[in-house]
């Protein structure tokens, strides 16, 4: 009996042993899972919050033991960014508003090209005297432009006389003389002076059929060759500048004289960029404000726009006609449009959700784990807004700042 106490009061002591020993590991397990330490001073160390004693700042827990993240293995962190993407951006969705529009745009005053005259020759001959003297001189509808010696309106005028001199009861050849003179470009007042006097005139006048500023049509050299066409406004010298045609110079018959460019009607070339194209359309409704004289604003409307990029530039040209006779705006100065364009209701996404590859634009979509690059397809631009017109549901989420995703190392490669 005494043997049998004796193991019992063993075995209990060595039970106790255990569970003292088991309750000093537990502690000193949660103890070192909950040392705190000052961030400036590491080597101050306290199993409970405090503060440093050296500089009073408050402790810190210690790094815990790091979580096992799940789902996420090595070849997804190692796959290029147009494949997948591992990372905690904040996701957005797309989002249909109405936004109204303006789209800001620079441009020039320009000469209406439809409203150009050209003065031509109808005759074959030389310039005994010539009336306007230098560019831009300001002429008038039936104004006096040269005097012209034509021997084939010389003969003309001949033979309408020999016919009424010899012939007068044949009203048939003199009226075909007579209207002969006319298609040349002899005045019927003149005509009636020549049958009255019974004498031809040895030059002819030519009139302006138009009223504005008159220029060359061609250069002098050009004189006496093949009839020339409108000359570029941009290679105008001063106003002040000597015409090239002189007295003297011949000219051939359907030569362009002069050209006459109208003040008063005027165009105004409106360059639009090509992520504002999809908000500009014909008819809209157009601000134009002068850059000499801002108080001088008025409204017009897009009647034109051009079909082609020009060369060397990455706009398209919108054309606003308006009458320049009120407005007085110098003609090359420069404007700024303010293009009121219409509502639109559509899927937008901040700008910096969308990359651009060029051709192709991406957002980075949200799937389980992570981001993949998604083709989308974009319209217009607002602000720091994007149109999305096609690639996305409304349910699907992307990265807020796609750019953050791109990596410098890999290139983004979208399946077609």
């Amino acid at each position: 009996m005494r043997k049998i106490i004796i193991f019992t009061m063993l075995l209990f002591g060595l039970t106790a042993c255990d569970k003292v020993k088991f309750w000093e590991d537990k502690h000193s397990a949660e103890a070192a899972m909950h040392t705190y330490t000052c961030p400036m001073h590491p080597e101050v160390i306290s199993d409970k919050p405090g503060k440093c004693p050296k500089c009073g700042m408050d402790l810190v827990l210690k790094d815990a033991p790091e979580k096992k993240e799940k789902g996420i293995k090595l070849d997804d962190l190692l796959k290029p960014t147009n494949e997948f993407v591992v990372s905690e951006q904040p996701v957005i969705k797309v989002k249909r508003e109405n936004i109204p529009t303006t789209v800001d745009a620079l441009g020039t005053v320009e000469y209406d090209t439809r409203q150009i005259g050209s003065i031509s020759s109808r005759v074959a001959g030389r310039i005994e005297k010539l009336y306007v003297r230098y560019k831009y001189q300001k002429v008038s509808k039936g104004q006096r432009i040269l005097d012209i010696y034509s021997p084939e309106l010389l003969t003309a005028q001949q033979n309408l006389l020999f016919v009424i001199k010899n012939d007068r009861s044949n009203k048939t050849m003199i009226d075909a003389s007579r209207q002969k003179l006319l298609l040349l470009g002899m005045p019927a007042s003149q005509i009636q002076k020549v049958i009255q006097r019974g004498k031809p005139d040895l030059t002819v006048p030519v009139f302006s059929n138009y009223s504005g500023h008159i220029q060359q049509a061609g250069s002098a050299g050009s004189m006496g060759s093949s009839p020339q066409s409108a000359p570029a406004m941009a290679s105008n010298t001063a106003a002040t500048a000597e015409l090239p045609l002189k007295e003297g110079m011949y000219l051939q018959k359907g030569q362009n004289i002069f050209s006459v460019y109208n003040p008063n009607r005027t165009w105004a070339l409106i360059n639009i960029f090509s992520e504002d194209i999809a908000l500009v359309s014909k008819g809209q409704s157009v601000m134009i404000i002068p850059e000499a004289n801002p108080e001088n604003r008025f409204k017009g409307t897009i009647g034109f726009i051009e079909p082609f990029f020009r060369q060397g530039s990455k706009t398209v040209t919108a054309r606003v006609y308006f009458d320049n006779s009120t407005a007085k705006i110098p003609v090359g100065s420069q404007v700024k449009a303010e293009i009121m364009s219409h509502n639109r209701m559509a899927d937008w996404l901040p700008k910096s959700a969308v990359v651009s590859l060029g051709i192709d634009k991406i957002a980075f979509k949200k799937v389980e784990g992570g981001f993949i690059a998604h083709k989308v397809v974009t319209g217009a631009v607002v602000g720091d807004k994007i149109q999305i017109v096609s690639g996305l549901l409304p349910e699907d989420g992307v990265a807020e700042n796609a750019q953050y995703l791109m990596d410098s190392e890999s290139f983004i490669k979208i399946n077609r």
